[in-house]
């Protein structure tokens, strides 16, 4: 089987046929390098050839010396670009970071290393992951790989449409308010909100830090898991950082949902469009036919999800991003005038998007306001989580859509910035309350992709990964959204 072949097999097929010899890694990375590098999709803003064969011939010299290798040992993997990889450059999408290169890794990028993975390039992004569309990114939009006149979903759209388009098999994003389960579901794949907490944020740039964090993007609920299982885990350089006890998230794929209780909350489920619901019908009639128990759950305050997170995150922002200053990272312009001038020339690179959010958060804790906005927000936060503890005691996981349509056209809600907010209704919920979700395909509407979004009780994503499985199971792999060519690059087809 070609380099190709084995690249399309996913994570867990081209790691286990490197481990048997059935194709080296430097053949893979060479292939995936190929790739990445004829993007037609604008995916990519920095590809990492000569690093990763570099890896890529250690980790065959190690097979030949008859050494163990990782569980990714060979997979070539791409990071979202706010991921700090060393010696690479990291730049958000923004100008206001062009050309700077991080001189120290993000603690996924450590953990992907320590298990073989190959680190083949950095992806587009909505700058500072600030956008549902990637359209805000300072290096132009990704295009949808199942229609390239449509948006991939944001901020982590460039890493949804590497994965989605066979450029790599397994890519790492990060949510702050659906950034990795959004795209999914507009790219037709599996992706994982952790727990907050379960992986550490250090070396991701931050965002909204009470609500970041780092997830995957795979093909399957199994090679989903294997990169999970890649970065879960304790770092004492996060303060955030739980000591929860790892599971067999890639065993648990294969589980079965016999007895699991699945709890929708069908009042919500009003605010998505007709091909979508239909969609979502379809997936929970699977798993209860797969043994799962559909129950009906409340969610009453999930409505102010939309209204929370915009008061919290923008808040949060305008904090993080005051270091982006001209005097300690990145971009400086000097324009005469003092230092104050300095500021106002070098943040005003910063883009639109940016800018409202900077400014929202910058109002909502100014003096005077700071009770009425966020204080308030943060409360609203406490009781948006009491519900998702209200509805575990009748379920085990809560169903939604992950997002309300199919992927939208580029630019058509680009200057209604409410609208494109409303894409993330489904996703800000968990968000807020720092739990597991999982986005699953849930079968093609109007021909593009659409997403199931379970939501599992914290630290729990075993059952996230169960579920998914089984849904996976029932349904079969999407087509995929990549012309077939000659003998390579074709994807495997199956149900939608």
């Amino acid at each position: 089987m070609s380099a190709g072949r084995w690249l399309d097999a996913g994570v867990v097929g081209a790691a286990d046929a490197v481990a048997a010899g059935a194709v080296t890694a430097e053949a893979l990375v060479g292939e995936a390098l190929g790739r990445l590098r004829s993007d037609p999709h604008n995916a990519v803003l920095h590809v990492d050839g000569e690093a990763a064969l570099e890896a890529a011939q250690q980790v065959d010299a190690a097979r030949a010396a008859g050494e163990a290798l990782g569980p990714l040992a060979g997979v070539p993997v791409a990071l979202k670009d706010n991921l700090c990889q060393r010696g690479t450059p990291t730049t958000c999408a923004s100008r206001l970071l062009e050309g700077w290169v991080a001189p120290y890794d993000a603690h996924v990028v450590e953990r992907l290393r320590a298990a073989g993975a190959m680190l083949v390039a950095k992806t587009n992004m909505d700058e500072f992951a600030m956008g549902s569309s990637n359209e805000t990114s300072a290096f132009g939009p990704v295009k949808n790989p199942w229609d390239p006149a449509r948006a991939p979903g944001g901020s982590s759209g460039g890493s949804a449409a590497a994965v989605a388009a066979r450029l790599v098999p397994g890519a790492l994003g990060s949510d702050t308010g659906g950034s990795v389960r959004q795209p999914a579901a507009f790219c037709g794949l599996f992706a994982l909100k952790p727990t907050y907490g379960r992986v550490s944020r250090y070396g991701l740039v931050a965002f909204a830090s009470s609500l970041d964090q780092v997830g995957p993007f795979a093909r399957s609920a199994r090679d989903g898991a294997r990169l999970f299982a890649a970065i879960a885990g304790r770092d004492g350089r996060d303060a955030t950082s739980a000591d929860a006890p790892s599971a067999d998230w890639e065993g648990a794929c294969a589980r079965g949902v016999e007895g699991l209780r699945v709890g929708v909350p069908r009042a919500l489920l009003e605010g998505a469009s007709a091909g979508v619901r239909a969609r979502i019908d379809a997936a929970l009639e699977a798993l209860k036919d797969a043994g799962a128990t559909l129950v009906d759950v409340t969610l009453p305050h999930a409505k102010h999800g939309v209204s929370v997170y915009y008061l919290v995150a923008p808040a949060e922002a305008s904090s993080n991003l005051a270091r982006f200053d001209g005097v300690r990272y990145g971009l400086r312009v000097e324009e005469g005038g003092g230092l104050d001038a300095m500021y106002e020339a070098t943040r005003a690179r910063f883009g639109p998007e940016v800018k409202r959010r900077i400014l929202l958060g910058t109002y909502a804790l100014s003096a005077g306001y700071y009770d009425a906005y966020y204080l308030r927000a943060q409360k609203v936060r406490t009781l948006i989580r009491r519900d998702y503890d209200a509805a575990f005691e009748a379920c085990d996981v809560v169903a939604t859509p992950t997002a309300p349509t199919v992927a939208f056209p580029l630019g058509e809600r680009t200057d209604d910035p409410l609208t494109m907010y409303l894409s993330d209704v489904y996703t800000l919920p968990a968000s807020l309350a720092g739990l597991p979700a999982i986005s699953t395909p849930a079968g093609l509407s109007e021909g593009l992709p659409t997403g199931l979004q379970l939501v599992g009780r914290a630290f729990d994503e075993a059952t996230l990964f169960a579920a998914a499985g089984a849904l996976e199971k029932a349904f079969g792999p999407l087509p995929s959204p990549v012309p077939a060519g000659p003998g390579e690059h074709a994807g495997e087809e199956g149900a939608s």
